[in-house]
């Protein structure tokens, strides 16, 4: 049993069912990765490069933060952004998170703050309109991750998936994903796992094209993003 989408932000439960695909067609799924990574790449490198000297300017530091991530069958990899925290962004946390019950409570349920005092003020803007995850087409020409896929998770978080974690490390994460169309952070982190495994169980090209169209005005309108 899991979560779909009617419209965006909001689910139903269903039940979903496993489909069996032709190697042929995960195969043109990587091609088209691979394809859209390079578009993306060059013609996104004016963007690329304006954001890079905006966040060295005002923040100074490094421009890219390569976090720790699991990917298919487990394997780790360092999921690629521009850097929206500050330098020392985990020792900050912990302080905060002991000070504040209520943010801790938070962070353990979602493992996301929507007032988190890591990130700098350039860095939330980028974070709202989601620029800070563009690097990750890197990661995508790497085969580290897919375009469409579910969100790349920390490992402490596959304790959130429980008997799901193997849907998740079957396939390749990605840029873009059901949860992000569904609700992004508004929605709950069962919800997320939900969606996740509906979208591995009835994956399809057509899915992913789907995902990607409802992406664009998702970003623009900044759904559940912080």
């Amino acid at each position: 049993m899991t979560l779909q989408s009617d419209t965006l932000g909001s689910a139903r439960p269903t039940r979903v069912r496993p489909r069996r695909t032709p190697g042929s067609v995960y195969a043109a799924k990587r091609w088209m990765d691979v394809a859209g990574a390079l578009l993306g790449l060059i013609i996104l490198s004016p963007l690329f490069l304006l954001v890079a000297l905006v966040i060295k300017v005002t923040d100074g530091g490094s421009i890219f933060y390569g976090h720790k991530r699991v990917g298919r069958g487990g394997r780790d990899f360092a999921c690629l952004k521009f850097r929206t925290m500050v330098q020392d962004g985990d020792a900050v946390l912990q302080r905060y998170l002991a000070e504040n019950p209520e943010a801790e409570a938070e962070w353990l349920a979602t493992r996301k703050l929507q007032n988190d005092p890591r990130v700098t003020s350039i860095g939330s803007v980028l974070r709202k309109l989601s620029l800070d995850e563009l690097p990750q087409l890197i990661n995508i020409l790497r085969g580290e991750m897919s375009i469409v896929g579910p969100r790349p998770v920390v490992r402490a978080e596959l304790d959130y998936y429980g008997s799901n974690a193997p849907v998740y490390l079957s396939t390749r994460p990605g840029l873009t994903g059901l949860w992000q169309v569904s609700g992004r952070n508004d929605v709950s982190y069962d919800a997320r796992v939900a969606f996740d495994r509906q979208y591995v169980e009835n994956w399809s090209l057509g899915s992913d094209i789907m995902i990607i169209l409802k992406t664009v005005p998702a970003v623009c309108l900044s759904r559940g993003s912080y």
